[in-house]
């Protein structure tokens, strides 16, 4: 049995990967945004893609210094997911509204999140046709850095009763990531 799919709702079929939130800073300005499209692209060395609206302040950020983090919320950090997804960085300071805290990166000027599962650092490689026409950023990660109680040994393992990574679906929903078997 198969039900039809309206085709600008089919990236929601493959949209299940890990909801990140991509800070940014530039000078003595910083941002964050929530993001549902992004993925792993390479191995060595590691690259990964994120989409970057052009009407964004993270955006101008990460124009502005070649470089960005993403930040692997837990469920703790739903709410505030939804909210750096849902305001501008223009309107107001959303660390400082939504009580962010945050600590230094090593080799990039934009923030780590406290509260996530997984944090990578990422220079841009430029691709203008991409950035332009698709929004599309492709990186290349510099750093990677994750809570041991949920990833050691290049792998997931949350226990149970931690939080742990969520994935935006549409509307508010989000699914969180469930539990771990093997074959």
């Amino acid at each position: 049995m198969r039900l039809p799919v309206d085709l600008k709702k089919a990236y929601r079929l493959l949209n299940h990967g890990p909801t990140v939130l991509v800070s940014s800073a530039h000078g003595e300005q910083r941002n964050v945004m929530a993001a549902a499209w992004s993925m792993p692209l390479d191995f060595d060395p590691p690259k990964v893609t994120v989409v970057i609206d052009k009407s964004t302040l993270t955006r101008e950020l990460v124009d502005a210094s070649g470089e960005f983090v993403l930040n692997i919320p837990a469920r703790r950090l739903a709410a505030e997911t939804v909210a750096v997804g849902s305001h501008s960085g223009r309107d107001g300071d959303k660390f400082a509204e939504l009580n962010l805290a945050t600590f230094p990166a090593e080799k990039v000027a934009a923030p780590l999140l406290d509260g996530c599962v997984g944090w990578l650092e990422c220079k841009v490689i430029p691709e203008p046709h991409n950035q332009q026409t698709y929004d599309l950023y492709i990186a290349e990660v510099v750093a990677a850095w994750a809570d041991p109680a949920d990833f050691s040994e290049g792998h997931w393992h949350f226990a149970e009763g931690r939080d742990r990574s969520i994935h935006y679906v549409a509307g508010g929903t989000f699914f969180e990531t469930g539990n771990e078997f093997k074959v």
